[in-house]
């Protein structure tokens, strides 16, 4: 643990500073192409839906949890919104996946998406699926993150051997 104060830690970031070019707000087109999913971790089911924006990289986030007004919820809606004006603000999608992935908390378990068999928490869910669906591979590879596919084909070469073992 560090006693550094935060201004002191900010400071050594080695990224620089956006330009103010690069510090504007990306706008979404009025009409945007995307998908919802719906899954159940550990019981629980919630709705991921991410939208594209006008250059066809991911736009915005949102996660419904929970009843309407309940503190999961509002957290879930929280959550979604800091993602949705990092990414309006052009922070890379790998940094945001990166920041969610191993998060613990309840509900966590087993899912019912074949490419994410078992997620620690649903931060950990929405980072695994967006980077799924939005990343390329070689970046999902560099964070860990592989569809069931993908996995299977890696280890298709060591099937063989496994099966003389037995």
């Amino acid at each position: 643990m560090t006693t550094e104060p935060v201004a002191a830690l900010a400071a050594r970031k080695t990224r620089p500073a956006p330009s103010a070019r690069e510090a504007r707000e990306v706008s979404l087109p009025q009409r945007r192409a995307g998908y919802t999913t719906a899954v159940t971790i550990g019981g629980e089911q919630f709705y991921l839906t991410a939208n594209a924006a006008a250059d066809g990289t991911l736009g915005e986030v949102f996660i419904r949890w929970g009843k309407h007004g309940s503190g999961t919820a509002g957290l879930m809606d929280l959550y979604a919104s800091a993602l949705s004006m990092a990414l309006r603000h052009r922070v890379p999608l790998a940094d945001l996946v990166r920041s969610g992935l191993g998060l613990h908390f309840a509900p966590a378990g087993r899912t019912d998406d074949p490419d994410i068999p078992r997620a620690h928490s649903v931060a950990d869910y929405v980072a695994r699926r967006l980077a799924i669906d939005w990343l390329p591979r070689a970046d999902r590879a560099s964070l860990g993150v592989l569809t069931r596919s993908e996995r299977l084909s890696q280890a298709e070469p060591w099937l063989p051997a496994l099966a003389r073992q037995r």
